[in-house]
């Protein structure tokens, strides 16, 4: 029988696509958010549709207190976790609005660690398990557009990678997934460049994928490794006078 798959922020787009892509091969699901019963719907079509045992939990990433009592109420302990927590925010919102600034950073940084951190905890005691935490481009490098966002993604890839190399031998798989511009709600109204531009599908292909051939860091267009690495090499007193 397949792995259990939980879902953290199974509500997201990208949560939803996750979760097709997983029940689509097998796995049976643990759909955590908030207003879990709202997800009443998407479990009975995911059933349906793909012939796997969904179960719904309630869970809030920001309620870091109650992470250790969410993994244990869980039917069971799974085997992949898969962690599509965030909030972009507003930067100019951000700028004016320290208590903003604070919410994007812990629904991006916080929050998702808190939980990843007890589910590494538990998945180390096992011996086995596979966490994917979905970052983003944004945290390789400080700029004014989305500064305070890209901070909360940098902490948490930094975080990922931190994890990472800690249970190496512990046989638990950590993975960082990059998807860079996604065309979800969250980024409705931008003007995204097609190139550079995944759809919540391509990301849940890309985290199947990368968990079952045990990769580390998942650019999901591969394109992101050239433009990050472009912008990481432009010298700061040329990039301080730069709006990109």
């Amino acid at each position: 029988m397949r792995a259990p798959v939980l879902i953290l922020g199974a509500r997201s787009d990208i949560g939803r696509a996750v979760a097709h892509e997983f029940a689509a091969r097998g796995h049976p699901l643990q759909l955590a958010a908030r207003d879990a019963a709202g997800l009443e719907p998407d479990r009975a079509d995911i059933s349906l549709r793909h012939g796997v045992a969904v179960t719904l939990h309630e869970f809030d990433a920001l309620a870091t207190a109650t992470h250790d009592a969410f993994v244990a109420g869980l039917p069971e302990l799974p085997g992949i976790a898969v962690c599509a927590v965030g909030l972009m925010g507003r930067q100019e919102e951000s700028e004016r609005d320290i208590a903003a600034a604070l919410r994007v950073m812990r629904s991006n940084y916080e929050g998702p660690a808190g939980i990843l951190a007890v589910l590494a905890n538990r998945f180390e005691a096992r011996g086995s398990g596979t966490l994917v935490g979905i970052s983003s481009v944004a945290g390789e490098r400080g700029r004014a557009a989305n500064y305070v966002y890209g901070s909360a993604k940098a902490g948490f890839t930094a975080f990922l990678s931190g994890l990472r190399n800690r249970l190496a031998r512990r046989g638990v798989h950590v993975v960082t997934v990059l998807p860079g511009f996604v065309a979800t709600r969250m980024t409705e109204g931008m003007a995204l460049p097609p190139r550079l531009t995944a759809q919540p599908q391509d990301v849940a292909r890309a985290i199947a994928r990368a968990v079952e051939r045990g990769r580390d860091v998942v650019h999901v267009r591969p394109v992101w490794r050239l433009v990050m690495a472009a912008i990481r090499a432009i010298p700061e007193r040329i990039f301080k006078r730069m709006r990109i």
